[in-house]
Parts: C-alpha cells; sequence; structure tokens
C-alpha cells in the first residue's frame, strides 16, 4: 500500500498506481482539482477506484453509474443530494506538505451539530443557526478558535463546553471525514469479491482536453533525470535539423495503423486520394500526438542525444527559475515576438518560409509553433547570456 499526497489533476496518468486507487482527499484551490475522465481512463485501464470522505465522495457520487465505487456517509449524502457543494469537504492545509487539516469541513460540523442534537445539547433550530453561520465562514479561516468564536457569538456556550469535553476525551470526535477515509480503507483491502463494474469505454474519456492533460502528464526517467515526454519533443521539433524526416516517418506509421481502426495505407497512397499528390503530407495531416503511443514517442525522438536530454533538463530549471523569480510569470507570457525571433534564428529562414518550416517540423504553422517553442525561450535566451559572458570574461 502507498500513502500519497492529497490527489491534483495529473496524478491518475501515473501507470504505476496499482490495481486499487483509494481517493480521500484532492486540492483544487491551489492548484487544478483531479477531473472525472482522469479518473473514468484510469477504471477504463482496469483500476478500481474507491471514493470516501472528501473530493473522493463527491466525484464517486458524481461517477457511481459508471463503475466508481463510493464509501461512507459523506459519499451516501452526496449522493442523496443532501448535500451538493465542494465547500461542504474543503479544509484548509499548510502550503509546506503537511497534510493534517488545518480547519474544520462543513460536513464534520454538520455531524457534529447532530451529535449534539441526539445528546440534548442542541434542538434542531438553534443546530440549523449555527451551521448557517459556521458556513459564512471562508473554509481556510474556519479553524476550531474560529468555530468556538462563532458560537459564542450565537450564544452557544454550552455547546461550545460540551464540544471540548468531547473532544478531550477523544481528539477525533466529529470527525465524520476520517471515519469515511477508515472505512474506504477497509473496502480496499476487503478479500470478499466485489459487484462487477460498468464498463468504461474510451469515448466516454478520449478527448482532446483529455489528450492534452495525458501529454502535459508524461515523463520518462532517461540517463538519471525526469523529464517531460512532451519537453523532450518540442525540444527536437525546434532544434533537429532533421525532424522533418522523423515527422514524416511518424505520419507514415500513423496512416498505416489508424488509431481509428480503418485500414491502413502507405501515406503516399493516403495523400494521393486527398490531393493528387501536389502538396507535402505535413500540410495536408495534422494528426493530434498521443504520447502514450510508445511507437510514435520512439520515431519522434530518434534523433535525439544524451546531450540533447542534458539541454532539455536545463531548460527546464530555466522555466522553473523564471517562474520563481518573477511574480505572474507564466510560459504564455512569453512574448510572441521573442519566441518568433529565436525560432526564425535557429531554423535560419526567412519570414516567408516561416510556416511552411513549422509544418514541415508538426507543428502546423507558425502561431503553434511559437506557442510550443516559449517553454524553451528562457532557457534558450539564458545559454546565450552565458555563453557572451564567457566570451567577454576571455577577451
Amino acid at each position: 500500500m502507498r500513502v500519497l499526497p492529497p490527489a491534483r489533476h495529473g496524478d491518475l496518468f501515473d501507470t504505476d498506481i496499482g490495481g486499487t486507487v483509494v481517493l480521500i482527499d484532492g486540492v483544487y484551490h491551489q492548484s487544478p482539482a483531479l477531473r472525472h475522465k482522469e479518473i473514468l481512463a484510469a477504471m477504463g485501464r482496469g483500476v478500481r477506484v474507491i471514493g470516501a470522505a472528501s473530493i473522493g465522495a463527491l466525484r464517486a457520487a458524481e461517477l457511481a453509474p459508471l463503475g466508481m465505487l463510493g464509501v461512507g456517509a459523506v459519499y451516501a449524502a452526496y449522493a442523496r443530494g443532501d448535500i451538493e457543494g465542494d465547500d461542504e469537504v474543503a479544509v484548509g492545509q499548510c502550503p509546506d506538505g503537511d497534510w493534517d487539516a488545518l480547519t474544520c469541513p462543513l460536513v464534520n460540523l454538520r455531524y457534529t451539530l447532530g451529535l449534539a442534537r441526539s445528546a440534548g445539547v442542541l434542538d434542531g433550530t438553534r443546530a440549523a443557526v449555527l451551521l448557517a453561520a459556521l458556513r459564512e465562514v471562508y473554509y481556510p479561516e474556519r479553524t476550531w478558535p474560529a468555530v468556538r468564536a462563532v458560537c459564542r457569538r450565537q450564544g452557544e456556550t454550552g455547546f461550545v463546553g460540551w464540544l471540548d469535553e468531547q473532544r478531550g476525551r477523544d481528539r477525533y470526535f466529529g470527525d465524520l471525514k476520517r471515519a469515511d477515509a477508515l472505512a474506504a480503507l477497509r473496502a480496499a483491502l476487503d478479500p470478499a469479491p466485489v459487484k462487477r463494474r460498468a464498463v468504461v469505454e474510451p469515448w466516454v474519456w478520449q478527448t482532446t482536453y483529455f489528450r492534452r492533460w495525458s501529454n502535459a502528464a508524461a515523463c520518462e526517467r532517461v540517463d538519471g533525470m525526469l523529464l517531460s515526454t512532451e519537453d523532450r519533443i518540442v525540444y527536437q521539433q525546434v532544434f533537429d535539423p532533421a525532424f522533418g524526416e522523423r515527422w514524416t516517418s511518424y505520419l507514415e506509421h500513423l496512416s498505416r495503423r489508424p488509431v481509428d481502426g480503418r485500414p491502413g495505407l502507405p501515406l503516399a497512397a493516403r495523400l494521393a486520394r486527398v490531393t493528387g499528390g501536389d502538396l507535402p503530407a505535413d500540410r495536408v495531416f495534422h494528426p493530434p500526438l498521443d504520447l502514450r503511443d510508445a511507437h510514435a514517442v520512439a520515431l519522434l525522438l530518434a534523433g535525439e542525444s544524451a546531450q540533447d536530454r542534458q539541454a532539455v533538463a536545463r531548460y527546464g530549471a530555466a522555466l522553473e527559475r523564471a517562474r520563481r523569480s518573477r511574480p505572474g510569470f507564466s510560459t504564455p507570457a512569453v512574448r510572441d515576438e521573442v519566441t518568433r525571433d529565436v525560432l526564425l534564428r535557429v531554423w535560419a529562414c526567412t519570414e516567408a518560409e516561416f510556416d511552411a518550416q513549422a509544418s514541415a517540423r508538426g507543428l502546423v504553422g507558425g502561431a503553434r509553433a511559437v506557442a510550443a517553442a516559449k517553454r524553451l525561450v528562457p532557457g534558450f535566451l539564458e545559454e546565450i547570456d552565458t555563453t557572451r559572458e564567457a566570451a567577454h570574461a576571455g577577451w
């Protein structure tokens, strides 16, 4: 069993996640949340996905008809429609990697208020007033001191005293999310046979967006470095003088083995059917890359050297330094004209030839080439500055 941090967008693209995933918590404010189609794709690969307690319960309620298994009271409340929003399970956490919740989620407070009603500490009306008041507190600020303060302002000092007494006896008193998380782990470890899950067909999750997310998550450890496959291919598209040949080989591969199951054809024959052979294949066919296709990746990286991989690592580090040192910096913020100038310089082509060069390298046209190459620009310019400084020091 592996215990991992709260799930985030991209985590389920990991092919080594195992046969069962128990989804409990997930990030969603400071980072992109885990998306439904990522869960569906994992299930499509045969992974059993169990959700409980937090984002896991919400996703399980949404995806139960497609085979995701929900466990616990929070899941049941979402499934019945008793609760709806993700604010019900949201908590604040430290940004330093400590996964402990620093604030109180509404589901726990709702459950605790129910326990107080059962104990005769509150009646239904007073419990509802307290819940409404607590809901008004922004979730990262809903700490236990804040909960106590809100309850005292509502005149419920007796409830505060009762709650402190219960929590003094049991630090997990009222922690419904924890109870559900433990129940989900027990369900995952239960050797009893489970009900047959629905089959998730690829068309449910195989979208343009999913392919884009999958490509962004693709990585491989090479030469002791964990490198983005997408970054490696873009580097080759920009810097490999012979990449046009690699792209043609990729088009040939797709033409002979269409992903949609249609009969394969030699690329020349397919091109003749469409244009009579008057245009180069890269001007006619613009297939999207799918970096899960190992053979296609091998074709596109056929010209890659160890020095290229080291450069990809350096450029990635330069991009990360730019993000950390310049507030608000992002890759799309790299200026179009600077990126275009870099490409014109590297490709040694004129403005009139720019679109054709980009197309031959599988980048469709100049605009897409600029968008793809922006990730390389900080590193490229940094290397030029370093070279100039070294040359100047040698004079």
